[in-house]
C-alpha cells in the first residue's frame, strides 16, 4: 500500500510550506511594479528569491528573453525538489504536470524546424527542464524536416500521438493539428493520473487539475469559435469532452453557437462582468482569461488551509509558482517596452496597488 496521509506527506508538507513562504509577497510585487525601467527591475529581482538565478548572467546579457528564461530556472528547481520529496504514488501526477513545459518545448522545436532551424535561437526559448526531459531537442531541430524529427521520438510517450497527427500535417503543411494533438494528449494523461489517486489525494487533485483543465478547455472552445471560425465538428474534435465542471454538453453547446455568457457563468459562478467581457469577445477574452486564472489561484490558496497531508499542497505550490512566473513575464515585457502602469496592471494576476 502506498504511504498517504500524515505518514506520506509529513516531510513534504513542511518543506513545501517553507518553499511557499518564499514566493513573492505583495510588497515584493509592488516594488517590482514600481521599478521605473528594465534595469531597475533586474536590480529589484536580484534582491528576491530569484537572485541566485541571475548571478551568472552579465548585465549586458540580460535581455527580456534571457531574464525570463533565467527566472524559469527557479520553477524548474521547485518541480525537481517537489517530485523527489513526494510519496511514490503521487509522483506520476506531479511528473505529468511538469510535462506541460516539455510539450511547450516540443512545439517550439517543431516551429523552429518550419520557420528558422537555428539551435541558438530555439535553445533560448526552451524551458530549462534539465535531466527530466525525453526530447532530443537539438537533434530534432537539425533533422531537416518535421517528419524526420518526429521519428527521433520513437520510444517516447509522444511518438504515437504525433505519428497519427502527421497525416493531417502532411496534407495541410500546418503545425496546428500536431500542436492540438499534443495538447489533448497531455491533458488526457494528466486527468488520468489525477483520477488514479484515492481519498483526499484524488479529491484535491481533481479540484486543482480540473480547474486548470476547465480554464484551458473553455478558452480553447471560445477561441476556436470566435477567432478561428472552426466548424462545430472541428471545435468538438479539438477540445476535451470532460473536466471538473466543464461538461461535454458545454463544449457542444458553444460549438453549436450557444450563448457564451450562460455557459461561462455556469462553469465558473461568481466570475465578475462575464456578460460585459463577452459582449465583444475578441477584446474581452484576454481579460476573461485573467479572471479565470485568478479563480485557479484562489483554488490553490485554499489547499493550504485545513489538513495539510495531501497532494493538494505540493500541487498548489507548483501551480502558484507558475502563475508567479507568468506575472513576472508581464512585468519584464512591460518594463522593457516602457509600458505605463495603466497598460499592464490589468494583465497581472496578483493585484498591485497603482
Amino acid at each position: 500500500m502506498p504511504k498517504s496521509g500524515v505518514s506520506g506527506y509529513a516531510a513534504i508538507s513542511a518543506r513545501v510550506r517553507a518553499m511557499y513562504s518564499s514566493l513573492l509577497s505583495p510588497q515584493d510585487f509592488a516594488r517590482l511594479s514600481d521599478a521605473p525601467d528594465f534595469p531597475t527591475l533586474i536590480t529589484q529581482l536580484k534582491h528576491t528569491a530569484y537572485g541566485p538565478y541571475l548571478e551568472n548572467l552579465k548585465d549586458r546579457e540580460l535581455t527580456p528573453q534571457k531574464l525570463d528564461l533565467a527566472i524559469k530556472g527557479r520553477l524548474a528547481d521547485s518541480y525537481h525538489s517537489v517530485i523527489q520529496m513526494a510519496p511514490e504514488h503521487a509522483r506520476p501526477l506531479l511528473k505529468q504536470l511538469y510535462r506541460y513545459f516539455e510539450v511547450q518545448n516540443l512545439k517550439a522545436v517543431l516551429r523552429g524546424i518550419v520557420t528558422d532551424p537555428s539551435w541558438e535561437r530555439v535553445r533560448d526559448v526552451l524551458f530549462p527542464m534539465g535531466s527530466m526531459t525525453v526530447l532530443p531537442a537539438q537533434a530534432m531541430l537539425e533533422a531537416g524536416s518535421v517528419g524526420a524529427a518526429i521519428e527521433l521520438l520513437q520510444g517516447t510517450m509522444y511518438y504515437e500521438t504525433l505519428s497519427f497527427a502527421m497525416k493531417r500535417y502532411s496534407s495541410e503543411q500546418n503545425l496546428f493539428p500536431l500542436e492540438v494533438a499534443l495538447d489533448l494528449y497531455y491533458w488526457r494523461q494528466l486527468w488520468h493520473e489525477a483520477k488514479r489517486l484515492q481519498g483526499q489525494d484524488r479529491e484535491q487533485a481533481l479540484r486543482l487539475i480540473g480547474s486548470l483543465m476547465d480554464v484551458n478547455n473553455l478558452m480553447w472552445v471560445i477561441r476556436y469559435r470566435v477567432y478561428h471560425q472552426l466548424s462545430e465538428e472541428e471545435v468538438i474534435n479539438y477540445t476535451l469532452p470532460f473536466g471538473y465542471r466543464v461538461r461535454d454538453e458545454d463544449v457542444r453547446a458553444i460549438a453549436a453557437g450557444a450563448d457564451l455568457v450562460t455557459v461561462v457563468e455556469r462553469v465558473f459562478p461568481g466570475i465578475p462582468d462575464v456578460d460585459t467581457l463577452l459582449e465583444e469577445p475578441r477584446h474581452g477574452l484576454p481579460q476573461l482569461e485573467i479572471l479565470l486564472k485568478r479563480h485557479i489561484m484562489n483554488q490553490c490558496l485554499a489547499a493550504f488551509t485545513g489538513n495539510p497531508f495531501h497532494i493538494g499542497v505540493p500541487l498548489a505550490f507548483l501551480i502558484l509558482s507558475d502563475l508567479e512566473i507568468q506575472d513576472l513575464t508581464v512585468l519584464i515585457e512591460a518594463k522593457s517596452s516602457q509600458m505605463s502602469a495603466e497598460e499592464y496592471l490589468p494583465y497581472l494576476l496578483r493585484s498591485v496597488a497603482a
